[in-house]
């Protein structure tokens, strides 16, 4: 593994934010990840160090990282590393942070400058007065073709001021705390020990999951600071894609069921109810989308996967599963014949929209 680029810490200055964007041949889009983080540091020296980890590219990801890192010596670093996958690229950028807080910013997506001016401006207050472990803000789908979608949580978390999970509402349908929407104090990260599998796709809810259980003080800002980009071609998250790559949904799904905290941990007050719902809340979405690929891959082989996965929720979280086979999703993920089969197929693409896939 070598690296490039100033550490900003290096200046005496330690940065409020630490930007980790794991990178692999992703030359075609990098810039747009790094503009506007570029032109920030240029503005406000020394608030955010930005760490591209290029995981082993083949393409000229390596070469255009470090052009950067020249261009913006103490801003930018650039760690190259032999391929470890999207986890392994993660977990090279946050042993490497020193930031006090930690985002981390896919390359093909951005973050929105004004956004993140009212973003920093925040965390600083709230480290005047002890600080935080967990940033909430919205986040932007960015379509396609078919126009950009907002996502907010001013329904589930209030504005203005340090909460607990305790003064936080229930989330909707639609309102996951996918990695987009969250900042994390970099101590809490270590603190959980976070350590994400390595040549595996998907494990960003891994990552969310981790952190949010060693989370107590929050503040949520109501501003659309990601810009996750929706509709590449060849993306994880496109259906055909996660259909050929189900054994690693599979296996990150499973690891997401044991992060769940133990009921008897919420009945003795060791984890906030809330927290607990918040966390069920995106098991469940996963569970829901595993199930329904399989479904809708439709092969004996899926369906034996399917089966075999159901019975794997119910040891691990009996409760989760009589909640899922109570819902329209859970119910029409496993129904036999051609007309449950069109079900599934609905219910399959109503799951994505619903877990933000689409």
């Amino acid at each position: 593994m070598t690296a490039a680029g100033v550490r900003s810490g290096q200046t005496g200055r330690v940065p409020r934010l630490t930007v980790v964007i794991p990178a692999y041949n992703a030359a075609e889009y990098l810039h747009r990840a790094l503009e506007p983080l570029v032109a920030f540091s240029d503005a406000h020296p020394g608030v955010v160090e930005v760490i591209v980890v290029d995981d082993g590219s083949r393409d000229g990801t390596g070469a255009l990282a470090d052009a950067y890192a020249v261009r913006a010596p103490g801003a930018i670093r650039v760690i190259h590393q032999d391929n470890a996958g999207h986890g392994g690229a993660i977990n090279a950028g946050v042993a490497a942070a020193s930031g006090r807080y930690l985002k981390v910013l896919d390359a093909d997506d951005w973050l929105d400058p004004t956004a993140l001016t009212v973003v920093l401006g925040e965390l600083a207050r709230r480290d005047a007065h002890g600080g935080i472990d967990l940033l909430v803000t919205d986040f932007t789908h960015v379509r396609d073709g078919r126009g950009d979608r907002v996502v907010r949580f001013d329904s589930v978390f209030p504005a203005g001021g340090v909460i607990g999970w305790d003064d936080t509402s229930r989330f909707a349908r639609r309102q996951y705390l996918m990695m987009h929407a969250v900042i994390l104090r970099t101590a809490v990260l270590r603190r959980a020990q976070l350590r994400l599998p390595e040549h595996t796709f998907y494990v960003d809810s891994l990552f969310v999951l981790t952190a949010l259980a060693h989370t107590r003080r929050i503040v949520y800002l109501p501003v659309s600071l990601y810009r996750y980009v929706i509709g590449r071609e060849g993306q994880s998250v496109e259906a055909d894609t996660m259909l050929r790559r189900i054994d690693q949904q599979l296996f990150v799904t499973r690891r997401a069921l044991r992060l769940l905290p133990y009921p008897q941990e919420v009945a003795s007050g060791a984890v906030p109810a809330r927290l607990y719902a918040a966390m069920m809340h995106y098991v469940e979405a996963l569970c829901v989308v595993t199930s329904a690929t399989l479904s809708r891959g439709g092969t004996p082989a899926h369906l034996a996967k399917r089966q075999e996965f159901w019975a794997d929720v119910r040891a691990e979280s009996p409760w989760l599963h009589a909640r899922l086979r109570r819902t329209l999703f859970g119910a029409s993920s496993n129904l036999p014949g051609r007309a449950g089969s069109r079900v599934t197929t609905l219910a399959y693409h109503a799951a994505r929209r619903v877990a933000g896939f689409s």
